[in-house]
């Protein structure tokens, strides 16, 4: 069987729009363009992925809310070895937010801008993905962002879920 390298893609817009530079600089141009406007944000990062025969897929998305006016997601996929067990790939997701989250978070604090990081984990234990909610919530916390799981956890289990 043919080994499967992670492979990182560029961060675009939901319209395929691909992004040339660092999230920070793309994510500083598109904050500072939004509070000229006069809206107040919030940034929410998740990830999600998907299992096919021979990889898995990741998507990661960058959630940026006026408050009260909609919102606009940067988005990234990246590939992986598919022999994971379900509670590895949960925790690769949120390890993938979570760097993202600690990539852009001083951006963030000099915008004054909140920021979450979404966990496409559920809290119901009758779901198979709750068997890695103890250790996402402690590593997300222990960062020192702010959490949310399902069914608060928009940004993974509905953006980054659209295109993973």
């Amino acid at each position: 069987m043919k080994k499967v390298e992670i492979v990182e893609q560029k961060w675009r817009n939901f319209s395929g729009k691909v992004f040339e530079g660092s999230i920070v600089e793309v994510l500083e141009k598109a904050i500072s363009k939004e509070q000229k406007e006069g809206y107040r944000l919030k940034v929410c990062v998740g990830s999600d992925s998907q299992a096919y025969k021979s990889y898995v897929e990741y998507a990661t998305a960058i959630v940026v809310l006026r408050e009260g006016k909609g919102g606009f997601m940067f988005i990234r996929n990246d590939k992986g070895p598919k022999k994971v067990s379900l509670k590895e790939r949960m925790l690769k997701e949120v390890t993938m937010s979570v760097e993202v989250a600690y990539t852009i978070c001083d951006l963030l604090d000099g915008y004054n801008v909140g920021l979450e990081v979404h966990a496409d984990i559920n809290t119901d234990p009758k779901f198979q993905s709750n068997v890695a909610l103890k250790d996402a919530m402690g590593y997300i916390l222990g960062m020192g962002f702010e959490f949310k799981a399902k069914p608060h956890a928009f940004a993974s289990s509905s953006c980054a879920d659209k295109v993973v």
